[in-house]
């Protein structure tokens, strides 16, 4: 498929949007998902010189199923799929319920692995494709009030590492974990990461898109790495 496709699942803003537009302008052909977000999916799409829209609520194994029989239909296959859809809460862990935890897990972990499967039904048809997964400096380094968060990162990056020899050598599953990027006014928890952040600086959506468009560029020797676009803070 020329050119090569690319859906993005939360596509319509913050990280999401970058990677949507960063990848346009490469020339890839992106297919951006949303969920409630559709004012600032269409005006993502017509940044990006039109791309494709899909609707799905993550949180249904039957809406992925059916948004990839859509994006089958309409596009013909799928090259790429960036998943980086995802939800976030603070708690402290003693009060976190079970609604609570599912809430996170629901879109971080069980949604990332059903989009994997589908997506990758059509990459195996056609022979080659690449999926990065969006975890997170909280999978890698445990937060003490984002219990449920962090376990749902940590799975991401372990489940790319299984997902990675399972199709190999066909597919690439890859990971790229965000430090701290801010899209507003910096809370007291976000300041103090980034003065430990050797960069001294926090990070934008920019430098995680470029990370994503590495794995989607590169070889297809480069499967199951975790790269942490954090300014050097996972290595204090």
């Amino acid at each position: 498929m020329e050119p090569r496709t690319v859906l993005v699942t939360g596509g319509a803003r913050r990280i999401g949007r970058g990677i949507a537009l960063h990848l346009a302008r490469q020339g890839f052909h992106v297919a951006i998902h949303y969920n409630s977000s559709e004012a600032e999916a269409r005006a993502v799409a017509q940044e990006c010189g039109g791309a494709e829209l899909f609707q799905a609520n993550l949180e249904s194994v039957a809406s992925i199923e059916a948004m990839f029989a859509e994006v089958d239909r309409r596009l013909g296959g799928l090259y790429a799929l960036v998943n980086n859809a995802a939800r976030f809460t603070r708690f402290d862990p003693l009060d976190i319920t079970e609604r609570d935890w599912d809430f996170i897990h629901s879109v971080n972990l069980k949604a990332v692995f059903f989009c994997c499967q589908q997506a990758a039904r059509l990459m195996l048809r056609s022979g080659a494709g690449r999926i990065v997964n969006i975890s997170s400096l909280g999978g890698i380094r445990p937060w003490a009030d984002h219990a449920h968060y962090c376990a749902s990162k940590a799975g991401v990056i372990h489940l790319t590492r299984a997902l990675a020899k399972a199709w190999a050598p066909t597919i690439t599953v890859n990971s790229v974990a965000p430090g701290v990027i801010p899209f507003g006014p910096l809370d007291e928890e976000s300041e103090a990461m980034v003065r430990l952040t050797p960069a001294g600086k926090p990070g934008t959506a920019e430098d995680i898109a470029s990370a994503v468009s590495y794995f989607l560029n590169a070889t297809d020797y480069v499967t199951g790495q975790l790269l942490a676009i954090d300014g050097g803070l996972s290595q204090r």
